[in-house]
């Protein structure tokens, strides 16, 4: 699978600068991706960035960002078929106990799968929205290898990013 089109980032306002990094997944670690490991986690709408953004508590401040891309091969996180190879479904990577694994020094089977689709050679895993109310057709891609593939979207250097 290949997307091509904007994805959204909602992020926290100090990281503005850096929001092509991935380090703030690879310093705490999540749902498909192990401490240690950058990842980029986009939304295909940018409803679903703000969800997923604050999923605990009331709405804090954030950065809503756009990016452009041209990105694949990705794995299909919705299809049955193409999570068989690595022994999971799609209620696998629902299962809120991620977390906890992880927490207790043990790689989450989503991370696992995220390690093994890494190796073979996926840039990505297209997923659910796992937040909180989130509408069915809501959907997330987690981004292993991105470089050069995904562009910020800030004609007018809103973000004062550009070198002079």
């Amino acid at each position: 699978m290949h997307y091509r089109g904007l994805l959204y980032r909602a992020h926290n306002p100090v990281w503005y600068c850096t929001s092509l990094s991935g380090e703030g997944a690879a310093r705490f670690g999540g749902r498909f991706n192990r401490i240690g490991r950058p990842a980029l986690y986009t939304s295909l709408a940018p409803e679903t960035a703000l969800r997923e953004a604050n999923q605990v508590g009331t709405l804090q401040p954030i950065t809503l960002v756009a990016y452009q891309a041209d990105i694949g091969p990705l794995l299909d996180g919705r299809d049955a078929a193409a999570l068989q190879p690595f022994n999971l479904t799609p209620i696998n990577l629902a299962d809120p106990a991620w977390r906890d694994s992880m927490l207790s020094g043990k790689p989450a089977p989503t991370q696992q799968l995220a390690e093994a689709a890494i190796a073979q050679g996926y840039a990505g895993i297209i997923v659910p929205s796992y937040a909180r109310g989130a509408p069915a057709e809501a959907l997330n891609l987690v981004l292993w290898n991105w470089d050069g593939r995904i562009t910020l979207v800030d004609d007018d250097d809103r973000l004062g990013l550009r070198k002079s």
